[in-house]
């Protein structure tokens, strides 16, 4: 089955499955009777009253309303899935991880599963905080569906390609590329085999495209390239079927008699998407000095401070690097956010030994942290002539205005935690003397 979307960035879409055409009701949301005996149902993600602007919300024209299921139930999957911020004692240590391990094939394990927590602050309950997880699974989801009441889930994939059932429809992510699953939107993750990946998790809104300023009207991630799957139903009578919902930090299960992806169409721009990082158009430095790494933002979470993220996603791609009489990797620095940054593939310029595809750094607000010694020396003596780096390389940031704490699985059960990490720096020379 050849997948198709539709394109752009917060746009009004409508889509109805080709095999019901006229599925979509004409000139209102509810009418008395929706065609083909369908039910009208909105999927709202912002209150009634948010201005227009910011106002999301998708109709669905389904076979049954989602409101057949019996009572949920405590769940006891997803055991390393946590908001606990209060596990281990706080540790404003540079924490780095090698690649997280995927479960071996004897082990069965599929993506709600295989979701671990690594790090995070705040309260689902309260609407605000961000929680970092990774996922580590080699099996579909067989007979259940996920959504999470808690916040938008934005999912990076680092190894195998994910095939995300949703109920507007199917999509296909590959490394390289991300989805966003927003706030209550049902999904199930398709996997051929090992997989694993990063997810980052909002409770406080949506993400948006960051406002480009003098940057002009283009730029950085273009809105034409996110792409929206496009209605594909299916009428299942699936006995036990069960419905995973994330609520308030912990999981809970209801059964059910149907597939929940029978949206026969839908309208709306309250939508799950897909982006593919190779398309970012990077904004560099071509003068001097080294930007900061906002220019590379793909998607922000914005606070009500202006300016400043719950959280951003920030990429660094392949692009060139021509700044003269500068020292072109990324500065020593302190920082008021929280920095977590992860490898999907390649090796990142600044610690080109140590950290590896699949596994994680964190470097905690104003802890310092900047290149290791190694790249310290090449950089200081390089000839500067035009250079394109990180190429067949893409690393990321997930940067957040919250102090994040690490859990117990990412200190300790893990086992991934690199305790000899701050050994990058210990060779830095003293260079000071008498000479300008």
């Amino acid at each position: 089955m050849t997948l198709k979307y539709l394109n752009g960035f917060g746009s009004e879409f409508s889509s109805e499955d080709p095999r019901r055409p006229g599925a979509l009701p004409e000139g209102q949301n509810n009418p008395q009777r929706c065609p083909y005996g369908l039910y009208a149902e909105q999927l709202s993600g912002t209150a009634f009253t948010a201005p227009r602007h910011e106002n999301r919300r998708s109709w669905f024209y389904r076979i049954r309303p989602s409101v057949i299921h019996k009572p949920f139930k405590k769940s006891t999957r997803a055991k390393f899935l946590t908001h606990n911020w209060d596990e281990q004692e706080p540790d404003p240590n540079q924490s780095r991880w090698l690649p997280f391990d995927i479960p071996p094939a004897k082990e069965q394990v599929d993506f709600v599963n295989g979701l671990h927590t690594v790090c995070g602050a705040g309260d689902p309950r309260a609407r605000h905080g961000v929680a970092i997880h990774v996922y580590l699974c080699n099996r579909s989801m067989d007979r259940s569906a996920f959504y999470d009441s808690d916040g938008d889930l934005l999912i990076v994939p680092q190894q195998g390609v994910l095939k995300i059932t949703t109920e507007f429809g199917k999509m296909e992510v590959a490394p390289n590329e991300i989805a966003v699953i927003q706030l209550g939107m049902r999904f199930a993750v398709h996997v051929d085999g090992p997989s694993r990946g990063y997810i980052l998790e909002v409770f406080d809104g949506h993400f948006k495209l960051p406002d480009l300023g003098p940057i002009g009207a283009n730029g950085l991630a273009n809105p034409r390239d996110f792409s929206t799957p496009v209605a594909h139903y299916e009428d299942l009578e699936i006995p036990d079927f069960r419905i995973i919902s994330k609520y308030q930090g912990a999981l809970f299960e209801a059964s059910q008699g149907h597939s929940p992806f029978d949206v026969v169409a839908w309208h709306g721009n309250y939508v799950p998407y897909k982006y593919d990082l190779s398309k970012f158009m990077v904004i560099n430095a071509v003068a001097y000095d080294h930007c900061d790494p906002s220019i590379f933002t793909v998607l922000t979470c914005p606070s009500t401070k202006p300016g400043v993220a719950i959280a951003d996603f920030v990429i660094f791609p392949p692009r060139w690097s021509v700044q003269e009489h500068t020292f072109r990797p990324p500065y020593y620095h302190r920082n008021c956010m929280s920095e977590f940054m992860g490898l999907i593939l390649g090796s990142y310029e600044a610690k080109e030994g140590g950290f590896l595809p699949g596994g994680a750094s964190l470097h905690s607000v104003m802890t310092p942290h900047g290149p290791d010694d190694t790249c310290f020396k090449i950089a200081s003596n390089a000839d500067l002539q035009p250079q394109k780096i990180a190429v067949g390389t893409q690393a990321f940031m997930f940067e957040s205005c919250l102090s994040m704490a690490i859990t117990r699985w990412g200190a300790e059960t893990c086992q991934k935690l690199d305790a000899k990490y701050y050994e990058c720096w210990q060779k830095l020379p003293k260079l000071f003397s008498d000479k300008i």
